[in-house]
């Protein structure tokens, strides 16, 4: 008897399916990278007890298991391989608990990272990380990638909001980490280790994450425009010397502004400015309890560096500054077809970087449109080019730009994970020990190798 057929008798049809227009979509998420060939089947599960089982039959007949969420990762991770079984967690979309007093939610790994936080407004909480997929992403993905956002620049990524996980290890085993209190070490930290895992230990099928209690008063936004994103980078750097902490610094340069300008219709966008002009555009924010003393410095500091801006504790000038950030992605999407990338250095050598990502478009004659979380260094540069294939020079530019990010000190992913794209450059920054130890330690965790196969490592 096949695996399929296996599954099948073991879980039912209306959990596990075959059905081609199924199998199409698994092949491919939001990187657009597409599988070769095609998975054996789809797993839907709605309970651990199902994930237990699938995960029990793959590993006893040695088949690949490919864990998925809703397929909004940027690097391939969860693209549906040929040979294996997907394993998708969506259904399973329960937020279980929320306490106020000890100030956590307990979730399924299928809930929606927006629909968290709809539920956790009314009990006046929060959950931080922020992804700009967070009204389509989930919380199992979130966890896979380690995903970042908007205000992890203060707030943290997804690794500082997990407190602990319930994990189906190959063979079936439900392994639970961590803690529901603030502090415990007691033994290895495997909470940390399995968020940024990327669905190469097991499958996520429970999460306690902090639930903070959400800012309130008067936030302070400042847009601004310069004549050149180093100048720009430069202001950011400077914001973050003087001790600043907002929650939202993003830098858009002059190529993706220009985008966004055509993406919104030029009377628009001059609406949302104040100016039809192009240049770097730099969005900072603080939120409640910084005050405006905070974004008076920080426009003083983008006013010596060169940029002009506008300071407003208005909300509605506030969500139009915003917009123009939140227009990022669909410029780009509408611009051609998208490698985006997701490179990060220390906040004070982004000048250098944006220097040379410039460079490099310029030598390899491609188009590298790059927008940057400012706070925290982490840039995405997006190759926008035609056609359904990525082109050779985009390659060898890519190739230059991941060895620039290492050069300054920094890594080649920050939020978006290796996955099938940028594995080919791991060993490359990691060395060959920590390459070794890494790929040792999955097989602690998956020793029939069946986890992921072929994602972040060769």
């Amino acid at each position: 008897m096949g695996v399929v057929q296996t599954l099948l008798d073991a879980l039912g049809e209306d959990v596990v399916t075959t059905a081609p227009d199924r199998l199409e979509a698994m092949r491919t998420d939001r990187s657009g990278w597409v599988a070769e060939g095609s998975p054996l089947a789809l797993v839907e599960a709605r309970t651990v007890e199902e994930v237990q089982e699938a995960m029990r039959i793959a590993d006893a007949a040695r088949t690949p298991v490919v864990p998925r969420g809703a397929g909004t990762g940027l690097a391939g991770g969860a693209v549906g391989t040929e040979g294996s079984i997907v394993v998708s967690v969506e259904r399973m979309n329960r937020i279980l608990e929320i306490s106020a007093e000890d100030e956590y939610a307990v979730v399924e790994p299928g809930v929606i990272t927006a629909d968290l936080n709809r539920a956790l407004e009314e009990h006046g909480l929060w959950y931080a990380p922020d992804p700009v997929s967070k009204n389509i992403s989930t919380i199992g993905g979130n966890i896979a990638t380690n995903a970042g956002g908007l205000v992890c620049t203060k707030y943290g990524v997804t690794r500082e909001a997990v407190l602990a996980l319930d994990v189906v290890l190959p063979g079936g085993t439900l392994l639970r980490t961590g803690r529901r209190t603030i502090k415990g070490v007691t033994g290895y930290d495997l909470t940390a280790l399995f968020v940024g895992s990327e669905g190469t230990l097991g499958i996520v099928v429970g999460a306690t994450v902090r639930a903070l209690p959400a800012p309130k008063g008067e936030t302070m936004t400042l847009g601004a425009l310069f004549s050149d994103v180093k100048a720009a980078a430069s202001a950011s750097a400077a914001i973050t010397a003087a001790g600043l902490r907002p929650s939202v610094m993003e830098l858009i340069d002059a190529a993706t502004l220009n985008l966004i300008r055509d993406y919104l219709g030029h009377e628009v966008f001059e609406n949302l400015l104040g100016t039809s002009a192009g240049g770097s555009y730099f969005l900072v924010q603080f939120d409640a309890g910084t005050g405006a003393l905070a974004g008076t410095r920080a426009l003083q500091l983008v006013e010596e560096n060169g940029g002009t801006g506008t300071l407003s504790h208005d909300p509605a000038e506030a969500e139009g500054l915003l917009r123009i950030r939140g227009s990022a992605n669909p410029a780009l999407t509408a611009a051609g077809t998208m490698l985006v990338e997701d490179v990060a250095v220390p906040r004070s050598r982004m000048p250098e970087m944006f220097a040379r990502i410039e460079e490099i478009a310029r030598r390899h004659d491609v188009r590298i449109p790059t927008i940057a979380h400012a706070g925290d260094g982490n840039l995405h540069p997006t190759f926008i080019f035609d056609g359904p294939d990525v082109p050779p020079e985009v390659w060898a530019a890519a190739d230059e730009m991941f060895e620039a990010s290492t050069e300054f000190g920094g890594t080649l992913t920050g939020e978006h994970g290796v996955g099938l794209l940028k594995r080919r450059w791991l060993k490359g920054e990691l060395g060959e020990d920590s390459y070794r130890l890494q790929a040792e330690v999955k097989a602690v965790f998956d020793p029939n190798g069946i986890m992921n196969p072929g994602k972040v490592f060769d």
